[in-house]
């Protein structure tokens, strides 16, 4: 018999990771690389301005009050239904009514639009809407689609409908649901170029190289214009809301950054010590690019689970958010490398200090000998550290959700001044009136005794400013009014009062007569949606928590860690909560931003940042952590890993993190509130995971813990696959080149 024994057989060479392999591939074709990039860019960005789709806001709340009553209304009569827009008019002298043949003219116009269903005539005998000194008139119209989906062009029809009255010299104004369609074409580009500004200085300091700074910048942007651009496409097919793109922006430019500082600091070690460019960038892709996919798995998976909330407008706005954080980890892992290779040694040829961003962790280092003093005295650095965050954490108890309206606008938006008239002239519970919706299947007693009772309840129901008679449909299966809150939309007296109606005074008035009554409308739609999101919010945090957990112990096998890393970001996410409340909602420096009233949480903010805050988070924690381990597999000592793992990360990820938070502080710019509101508590909670959690409280922890930190039961290591947070390559053997050629003499 022939053939070799088991001794005999040559050693097998370990595989090459495939990251590994395809880092190195960038880096010898970079070109190429960047030329595929270019064109699917140029691609995707004239796809998307051909066939993209719009944003929206609409949200199903299916068997809810609100929208159970809306239904009905567009079931029985369609004219009363729909969306509702208003067109406000207003006269500095005389009265509206002097003018009323232009308002005539005005009204058969709006009726002759496409897509209207119904206008009311504010100077009808029968339904006038007409302020009490006569100056102020609201026209009412319903529209059978979203007014946001009609395109801009339709606002030139608007105009022309009602260009009679601007003729006679009557101020026009929309506002209701028009608000979308008629608010001026703004861009977030002031934002994103303040934000790349801001982060260049930031790179300018940190790396000291020029090249260093500029490709962190370029791939970003290359990375979340396609991200954008494919979202657009998306928009097409689903309906997303109106802060989609710029929260993929958002997002897609802070993560998009951050993964190319990390390869980038990695890189340049590589290159310093001698490693050939395209190996270097094929180690850089098989550790940081590694880590970069366990994060951005991480965020993406946060993200998808805004659906678990069961609402497709929140999934959604998570769903759109991926968009730039998918985009940006296939930067990080082809073009970044391809970038940096292409650079090669001449990356720190033009430098504007000595002094770099390294990943050197000597104990000379003023981090090592920092992380030194955390473990000398770690029970001291973690109640300050959590200290801090409960002073920050405070204002969230009294958090008060709801929906920022249109009287949060800037006065030069045409709904802003609407809504100030309707204010003006009818009251602020005139922005967000009521409909009352009362199904009359298989009512036999008389319509007109039922419908005068049930007005009478309501109007002398506390917060009540107005309720109009009910009146039949045609087909005389509903009776339909319209009550006024005394408060604005935005107020919490308006939610007391839609909660009394449906809770108390429409069930009384309807108490045995055999019918059903229910509240709609827009304002009632939004209230709902806040309770909704209220009560579903535990659901999210329990599904985003749980895969965070389960990523911490499946990467770094360890219970503990796992655990500290969940309780940690729920503290600081709370402080983060806190801050947005005391800008928004208490109004501290609310005016430094361009606010220009108190106004509720945006109900669906804390469960995006929710989402958003403890995926980015997950992104320092896996970066120190995969340090902090790989010291520790080679010494075992505790005190040692922290410390040398704090000091290679301190840097880059103070770095990444000021990165991170200039992009999103950029977009206070916005005249979006909510937009604001976002921009706020992103940068907020970045700041404080990436200085309070990650610099104080995760290496005091570490530190008490020492050797437990890494403890796992058994039975649960056997049931984890095993994930390596680095991808697990081996370090190049280095190779001294030849000098470069400066890039500048």
């Amino acid at each position: 018999m022939t053939g070799r024994t088991e001794a005999e057989d040559p050693p097998t060479k370990p595989k090459t990771p495939l990251l590994q392999r395809l880092g190195t591939a960038c880096g010898r074709r970079p070109l190429l690389v960047i030329g595929v990039w270019v064109v699917v860019l140029i691609a995707v960005i004239v796809m998307s301005k051909v066939g993209g789709g719009v944003y929206s806001d609409s949200v199903n709340l299916s068997g809810t009050e609100s929208s159970t009553g809306l239904a009905l209304l567009k079931a029985h009569d369609p004219a009363a239904s729909g969306y509702v827009g208003t067109v406000v008019i207003h006269t500095a002298s005389g009265t509206v009514r002097s003018d009323s043949t232009a308002v005539d003219q005005a009204v058969a116009g709006l009726s002759k639009l496409a897509h209207v269903l119904s206008v009311s005539n504010p100077l009808s005998n029968t339904t006038p809407r007409v302020s009490a000194n006569g100056q102020i008139a609201s026209i009412t119209v319903h529209f059978d689609v979203v007014p946001k989906t009609l395109g801009s062009g339709y606002v030139t029809q608007l105009d022309a409908a009602v260009a009679p009255m601007r003729h006679d010299g009557l101020e026009v104004e929309y506002g209701g649901s028009l608000d979308q369609l008629t608010r001026p074409k703004t861009s977030d580009i002031s934002s994103e170029a303040i934000g790349f500004a801001v982060a260049l200085i930031v790179l300018l300091v940190a790396f000291g190289s020029v090249a260093g700074a500029f490709l962190p910048l370029l791939t970003a942007l290359f990375s979340v214009l396609i991200g954008v651009s494919l979202l657009s496409l998306m928009a097409a097919v689903l309906t997303f809301g109106t802060a989609s793109p710029t929260l993929a922006l958002m997002i897609g430019l802070g993560v998009g950054i951050d993964y190319a500082v990390f390869s980038t600091t990695r890189f340049r070690q590589q290159i310093a010590n001698g490693v050939d460019p395209a190996v270097a960038a094929g180690y850089t892709t098989a550790t940081s690019g590694h880590a970069v996919l366990v994060a951005a798995s991480t965020v993406t998976v946060a993200m998808l689970g805004l659906y678990a909330s069961g609402i497709s407008f929140i999934g959604q706005l998570g769903f759109a958010a991926v968009f730039g954080v998918i985009t940006a980890a296939a930067g990080a892992i082809t073009l970044v490398p391809a970038g940096l290779a292409l650079l090669g040694r001449r990356i720190d040829t033009v430098k504007v200090r000595k002094h770099t961003v390294a990943e050197s962790g000597d104990e000379d280092d003023g981090w090592h000998r920092y992380a030194a003093l955390v473990g000398r005295h770690p029970w001291q650095f973690l109640v300050a550290g959590l200290a801090v965050l409960c002073i920050l954490a405070i204002p969230l108890l009294s958090i008060r959700l709801g929906h920022v309206d249109d009287g949060a606008d800037p006065h030069s938006y045409t709904d802003k001044r609407a809504y100030d008239l309707t204010t003006e002239g009818f009251g602020p519970g005139a922005n967000g009136a009521f409909t009352v919706v009362v199904d009359l299947a298989g009512y036999r007693g008389s319509t007109s005794t039922l419908a005068q009772s049930i007005q009478t309840q309501i109007k002398s129901t506390p917060d009540v400013a107005g309720a109009s008679a009910l009146s039949p449909t045609a087909d005389g299966r509903l009776l339909v009014g319209s009550v006024i809150p005394e408060s604005g939309p935005q107020s919490r007296a308006t939610t007391t009062l839609f909660d009394r109606l449906i809770d108390t005074v429409v069930p009384d008035a309807l108490h045995g007569s055999g019918t059903v009554g229910y509240v709609t409308g827009s304002v009632a739609s939004n209230i709902q949606f806040a309770a909704t999101l209220t009560s579903r919010l535990p659901i999210i945090i329990a599904v985003v928590v749980l895969t965070a957990f389960l990523l911490i112990m499946t990467t770094f096998r360890s219970l503990l860690l796992a655990i500290k890393a969940a309780l940690l970001n729920l503290i600081s996410i709370a402080a983060a909560y806190g801050v947005v409340v005391a800008v928004f909602q208490w109004g501290w420096g609310r005016s430094l931003i361009g606010v220009s009233e108190n106004v509720p949480i945006e109900s669906y903010v804390p469960m995006l940042m929710f989402a958003i805050v403890f995926g980015l988070s997950m992104d320092y924690e896996v970066f120190l952590l995969s340090r902090v381990q790989e010291t520790w597999q080679q010494t075992g000592d505790p005190g040692r890993s922290v410390a040398r793992g704090l000091s290679q990360t301190a840097r880059v990820i103070t770095c990444a993190a000021l990165i991170m938070v200039s992009v999103f502080t950029a977009f206070v710019g916005s005249t979006n509130v909510v937009v604001k509101m976002l921009a706020i508590g992103l940068a907020f909670s970045v700041l404080i995971d990436a200085s309070i959690v990650r610099l104080l409280l995760v290496p005091a922890v570490m530190n008490l813990l020492g050797r437990s930190a890494w403890w796992m039961p058994a039975w649960i290591d056997r049931v984890l696959p095993h994930i390596e947070a680095e991808g697990g390559a081996e370090p190049p053997t280095g190779r001294i080149e030849p000098a470069p050629t400066p890039l500048l003499s």
